[in-house]
């Protein structure tokens, strides 16, 4: 008797895995589905009759408009979002669709000029950076970084940080946040 239940548990779980990549692709298309605003935009164009198609497109612009202006519809460009991948980059975040699925815009690496350092109780240096954000070493040779030296961190196996400063080999590196000092 027991053989029948485990081959329908078996079974059971094989359905769950096949239905899985189903269940979320349906979801990511909802996720970057236009927005309603927009979408009444483009409705317009399917208006045959040229005085129905711009009254149609006076009132779905004035929405759209009407959207911008209260935050509920946000117009965002390559660049910026570029600008954000950069700026969050070392960051573990959970994978969102915030951006639209730009994947082709991700960031492997930031290079930038060191605004100061200080060492840690273990010796391993804090690279506070030009645009703000701070790295900590945390294996490797010890560094001795000066303000003003340029590095560059790059993306690494399983998540990692590496850090090249002034040209030198690279050590690990992780993103601090400030409460994490």
């Amino acid at each position: 008797m027991a053989k029948p239940s485990r081959i329908a548990l078996v079974a059971a779980g094989l359905a769950a895995l096949v239905a899985a990549p189903t269940r979320a692709k349906d979801a990511s298309d909802a996720s970057t589905a236009p927005p309603p605003a927009y979408q009444a935009v483009l409705d317009c164009q399917k208006q045959s009759d040229p005085a129905e198609r711009l009254a149609c497109y006076d009132k779905a612009v004035g929405a759209m408009s009407d959207a911008t202006a209260k935050k509920d519809l946000v117009i965002v460009d390559r660049e910026s979002i570029r600008a954000t991948k950069r700026g969050l980059f070392g960051i573990s975040l959970p994978k969102v669709k915030i951006f639209g699925g730009n994947d082709d815009v991700d960031v492997d690496s930031i290079e930038s000029t060191i605004a100061s350092t200080y060492s840690t109780k273990d010796g391993m240096s804090v690279f506070l950076l030009a645009d703000g954000t701070r790295w900590r070493q945390t294996d490797g040779r010890y560094t001795f970084p000066k303000a003003g030296q340029k590095i560059v961190v790059k993306r690494a196996a399983l998540g990692s940080f590496m850090a090249n400063v002034n040209g030198q080999p690279a050590v690990r590196v992780l993103r601090v946040v400030d409460q994490q000092l």
